[in-house]
């Protein structure tokens, strides 16, 4: 702890220079929050009608085997986990790394495959011995489909190519703004499509081509679709992640700094009772 004027006048300066660094930093993050937030909402609509559709059109080609929609026995498990490139998260990707660890706990590495995106799990996984076969780093704050269509191609096809049988993701769900929980969610093989969570509309489709055809080219878009919303969703966690980790810092900050104001004040009064004490002195003596 500074003792002198001096250094704790020099010590508030940069404590105070902290805090408008971290207070600029959540404001920043924050505007990131909200326009990921609304990619989130626009891509929901298009996932909900894409889901409707194939519904619809499942139920006219119900005999169609599909690798998508297939379920084998389980030899390898593919998972996407998805951290940030950069840190000042706070718990953002130490939570998310821990409950990928959950997930492995007992499991042979020879049993399982890593789709890593950010390279702080990228770097933490590879440096351990972890099989990382490929994944993405340096995504946009807020992620166009195109930003991630390659990885998740790469994903469908590995496993239409059987070359894992289930695929999972592992990301920071958001919840709200100081709320995100990790999660691990079974993506691959698909759900039955036409569990829409409403009750079913008949509605007498014509397609062109047919409907095995259909299904067939939109069953692996539908299954990108759901990658791009989890890593969607996973940036607006690591924002919030970042603007409560900011906002926290702000406060320290402004906590150091009232705290070495006082003693500020307290050396100050000090200096000025010892300079009274040497003054009062000086006058004795010369008595």
């Amino acid at each position: 702890m500074p003792q002198n004027t001096r250094d704790i006048k020099r010590r508030i300066k940069s404590v105070a220079n902290t805090s408008q660094i971290t207070n600029a930093m959540e404001m920043v993050a924050a505007a990131k929050l909200r326009r990921v937030q609304d990619a989130v909402q626009q891509s929901k609509p298009y996932l909900a009608k894409m889901q409707s559709m194939l519904a619809g059109v499942s139920r006219d080609a119900r005999y169609v085997k599909h690798p998508l929609l297939a379920e084998r026995p389980v030899n390898k498990t593919g998972y996407l986990i998805v951290t940030s490139d950069r840190g000042l998260k706070g718990p953002y990707n130490t939570n998310v790394i821990r409950r990928a660890l959950q997930e492995f706990r007992g499991k042979d590495k020879d049993t399982y495959v890593l789709y890593v995106v950010g390279r702080k799990g990228r770097d933490f996984f590879k440096r351990n011995g972890f099989p990382v076969i490929d994944g993405a780093t340096g995504l946009p704050d807020a992620p166009t489909y195109r930003s991630i269509y390659d990885l998740a191609e790469q994903m469908v096809e590995a496993y239409a190519r059987a070359e894992f049988d289930e695929l999972y993701f592992i990301y920071a769900e958001f919840v709200n703004p100081v709320t995100q929980v990790p999660v691990a969610k079974k993506v691959l093989p698909l759900a039955s499509v036409d569990d829409t969570g409403e009750k079913p509309q008949r509605i007498n489709y014509l397609y062109e081509p047919d409907a095995e055809s259909l299904l067939k080219a939109l069953l692996p878009r539908y299954a990108e679709a759901l990658v791009f919303q989890a890593i969607l969703d996973a940036k607006a966690s690591e924002h919030a992640a970042q603007m409560t980790a900011m906002r926290n810092a702000t406060d320290a900050a402004e906590d150091m700094i009232r705290q070495y104001t006082l003693d500020l004040n307290r050396a100050r009064q000090a200096a000025i009772t010892t300079q009274i004490a040497e003054v009062v002195g000086g006058a004795e003596a010369l008595k």
